[in-house]
């Protein structure tokens, strides 16, 4: 017993690691767009076009990341992608221009795309594994990740404003969190095991290639709008907090903090609220909360209510992502692979689309639609069949998830 609870929590502690390295490596380089708008002299649209790139390399991923997984398995495609990203660090640091800015964010968001699917597939065989929850905890360390890249942004602003300094610090921490990941992730086979899913169980087929059900559709757009909340609050919550509400650039990185700090508190609550009050209530109630506060935020304006406005989004969908991920599991292996994808999407390409509304109306508009984005997820909510407790039993063995996730 002692041997199967140590080997759940190494396991834990390096899926974790996972967790945490994609959170900090994302926040690095978003929380410093102020600078990087200044050197490329950007305008809001370049900085959403910027942002779409990311968005459009995660899509491009998507149609290999089911092969690679297959081939070479989790723990490989996970180890792989994050090292990739570490290296697009110095790719922001050392573009000499626009265009091949363009290109470097583009590669950050197909190795996120990658990472995105490996660790989850692994935070999930986790859970089926030992028959314990820790989705909602791994989801924390994500969020921790982004307060401490966000903190770590703060911290170099006062010394130097130099963006080689800063991202060669962060590619230290990046490289600790890898070696800490390689001690206990699981192992997997690089060939896929048949599938040991029912044919018949509501999702139709076509010539081997699973279509998904209804109820998969609507987990892959509350999982698209909520990560559009999510990632939109990262990605402009520093300019907003500079340009619109006018705090020094000491402050507006705190903006990322704020957010993070309040999604890691919930989420470490977060397992314990699902088994209280139920999944489908947590989400349609935390979403809510975060629309309607944002909203107020911008309708009062200032700094404080943007940072009380920012905190109700940080706590309302805190869950919304670990809550996706587990129906999606219950669901099956193919549905996990699709919502991580389509919530990549969202991260990745939905800032984008705020960047291009607050080009043409404005930076509080485009917050505006980041407050809609999370009142669709209520809307969404109402339609999954979310289970009663998280989490039950696993649609399949813990390998049969890492092969096909």
């Amino acid at each position: 017993m002692l041997r199967v609870r140590d080997d759940f929590l190494r396991a834990h502690l390096a899926i974790a690691a996972l967790f945490c390295f994609l959170g900090f490596q994302y926040a690095t380089w978003v929380s410093r767009l102020p600078a990087l708008k200044t050197r490329f002299e950007l305008s809001d649209g370049r900085i959403g076009l910027l942002l779409m790139a990311s968005g459009i390399g995660a899509a491009a991923s998507f149609p290999l990341v089911a092969t690679m997984m297959k081939r070479y398995g989790s723990r490989t495609l996970a180890t792989v992608s994050a090292l990739v990203l570490g290296l697009v660090l110095a790719g922001f640091t050392l573009a000499p221009n626009f265009p091949v800015l363009l290109l470097v964010a583009a590669l950050d968001g197909v190795a996120v795309g990658f990472l995105n699917v490996a660790m989850n597939a692994q935070g999930t065989a986790l859970e089926v594994r030992f028959g314990r929850t820790a989705m909602s905890r791994l989801h924390a360390t994500f969020s921790a990740g982004l307060g401490l890249a966000a903190l770590l942004a703060s911290g170099v602003n006062v010394v130097t404003t130099a963006l080689s300094a800063h991202f060669a610090i962060a590619s230290g921490v990046l490289a600790l969190l890898l070696l800490l990941a390689q001690t206990g992730m699981l192992a997997d086979e690089p060939e896929a095991a048949a599938s040991t899913e029912p044919a018949g169980a509501g999702r139709p087929k076509r010539r081997g290639i699973p279509l998904p059900s209804r109820i998969t559709v609507w987990m892959g757009l509350a999982m698209v709008f909520g990560t559009i909340t999510e990632g939109a609050m990262n990605d402009w919550s520093a300019l907003y907090l500079k340009n619109v509400a006018h705090a020094s650039p000491q402050l507006a990185p705190m903006g990322i903090a704020v957010i993070s700090v309040m999604m890691v508190l919930a989420r470490l609550f977060a397992d314990g609220w699902r088994t209280r009050f139920g999944d489908g209530r947590i989400v349609r109630v935390g979403s809510t909360v975060a629309g309607l506060g944002l909203a107020l935020a911008l309708l009062v304006g200032g700094v404080v209510p943007a940072l009380i406005g920012f905190a109700c989004v940080g706590l309302g969908v805190a869950a919304v992502t670990p809550c996706v991920y587990v129906a999606a599991a219950r669901q099956g292996s193919d549905a996990l692979a699709l919502v991580a994808a389509t919530g990549t999407t969202g991260l990745l390409a939905g800032p984008a689309v705020i960047g291009f509304v607050a080009s043409a109306t404005g930076l509080v508009w485009g917050m505006g639609v980041v407050a809609a984005s999370a009142l669709v997820v209520a809307l969404c909510a109402t339609r999954i069949a979310w289970p009663a407790l998280a989490p039950a039993a696993a649609p399949a063995p813990a390998d049969a998830v890492l092969h096909e996730a």
